[in-house]
Order: C-alpha cells, then sequence, then structure tokens
C-alpha cells in the first residue's frame, strides 16, 4: 500500500470504521464514505486534520462516482481505495427483496467502484484497489444464497481485474480481503467461530495492505478453513 492518501467506502461502522481509526493512527489522510451522515462527522471530528468525508449512498449509481470524484479531488489525489461496503442476510425464505438489496450492494455498487478506481488509478500511473469480499464467497450458502454468490462475484471479479492489470502493464496493486466471523452486526450466521475482534481485524487488514498481499484472510487462521471448504466434495457440502 502506497503511504499517503485513502479512500474508504463504507466507513460508518465496523471494520470500514476501525480501519479508517488504524490508517489516520499510522499518519495516512482518510476519505471516508457512507450513508450515515452523522457517523461519518462524528468520526471526522475526532481527527479534522486527517479526515476528509463524503455523505451518500453508494448504491445510488448515478450520482455516486461525482462523490468519489469530488473526494479525491479534495484530498488532492488518492492511492488506494478500500470498498468496505457491502452488507448480507440470512435469507432461508428467499425473500427477493432481501436478495435484491445484496445484489445492488454487492454487485452492481461494487462493480462501479471498483471500475471507477480501476480507471483513476490507471490514469494516474499507480494505485492501490483494495476490496473486502468474504469466505463466504468460496462457496454456496443455503442459509443465504445471494452473499455468498456476490461475494463469490467480487472475488472473481477482482481476479480479473488483477489479471487486466498485468496484461496492460498498469502499476496497479489488487488486493482481496477475505474476512470469516468478524465482530460485527453484519455477521449474522446463527453458526460461529473463530470471531475476531474489530480492531484485531483492521490492524491485520492494514498488515496485509502494507505488504502488498494478493489475497487477505481475516484473521490469517481462517486460510485453513478457506482451504477446506474450496476442496470439501461436492457431496458433503450438499449435506451441511
Amino acid at each position: 500500500m502506497d503511504q499517503g492518501k485513502i479512500i474508504i467506502i463504507g466507513a460508518t461502522s465496523g471494520i470500514g470504521r476501525a480501519l479508517a481509526e488504524t490508517l489516520v493512527s499510522e499518519g495516512y489522510f482518510v476519505g471516508i464514505t457512507g450513508r450515515r451522515k452523522p457517523l461519518l462527522r462524528e468520526l471526522a471530528a475526532s481527527r479534522p486534520d486527517r479526515y476528509y468525508m463524503s455523505g451518500f449512498d453508494v448504491t445510488a449509481v448515478d450520482t455516486s462516482i461525482e462523490h468519489l470524484e469530488a473526494l479525491a479531488a479534495a484530498m488532492g489525489g488518492v492511492d488506494t481505495v478500500i470498498i468496505s461496503a457491502g452488507g448480507g442476510d440470512v435469507n432461508e425464505s428467499l425473500d427477493f427483496g432481501v436478495e435484491q438489496k445484496m445484489i445492488d450492494l454487492n454487485v452492481r455498487a461494487f462493480t462501479q467502484v471498483a471500475d471507477w478506481a480501476f480507471n483513476y488509478f490507471k490514469r494516474r500511473g499507480h494505485g492501490h484497489l483494495a476490496a473486502i469480499s468474504s469466505i463466504a464467497g468460496i462457496r454456496g450458502s443455503r442459509q443465504a444464497p445471494a452473499y455468498s454468490a456476490t461475494k463469490a462475484y467480487q472475488i472473481t471479479y477482482l481476479q480479473g481485474l488483477r489479471q487486466k492489470a498485468n496484461r496492460e502493464q498498469a502499476d496497479i496493486v489488487i488486493t482481496d480481503i477475505r474476512p470469516g466471523f468478524v465482530d460485527t452486526p453484519a455477521a449474522k450466521s446463527p453458526v460461529r467461530f473463530w470471531v475476531a475482534p474489530v480492531p484485531k481485524a483492521a490492524r491485520q487488514i492494514y498488515q496485509g495492505l502494507r505488504k502488498r498481499r494478493k489475497v487477505v484472510y481475516i484473521t490469517k487462521r481462517w486460510r485453513i478453513i478457506a482451504w477446506i471448504y474450496r476442496w470439501l466434495p461436492s457431496r458433503l457440502h450438499e449435506r451441511m
């Protein structure tokens, strides 16, 4: 991760907010975005010399890029964009309204922001794009079909951008951050284990970004679960 200026998409709470606080404590200038403007103002007021803020809904695809362009300009350019905006719900009843919200946020909005960041860094000549996907994106989930599917989309899309940067010889680092369970309200699975405290998750994400890793598992031991889950025979996965 380049030293300097960073935008975090989705910094009002949870991992995004903790990561913003971690980065500011390490001397970075951080642009923060989110829907809940009072929470953004509260965070920005804690270090007004380090934070820039822009309150908007990233799913409002007609206007979100304008907000991002304005924020980047106000910061005098940015070196890193971190997509932390994302959501999920357990949806065993397959309520399409629930699924649609996840698709709008985790696919439509994610894609628009990722594309903007990639093109922005290509024009700038360098940059680092990171996004928080999930271990859940490795295989499908009966409890949250859209969540696992949209996170699989993010994982694959980031792989495609990494390949594109390599083919075009663009100096753009792509980092896929894959958490297991982190102690936030977004962790809604009825069965949880190895739950990471939010500050620990933020610190490990920061370390992974500093090392410019392609994939960062949070916490580190979730790499083991990812490997097991990926290679679990289909007949066993379907019985889970």
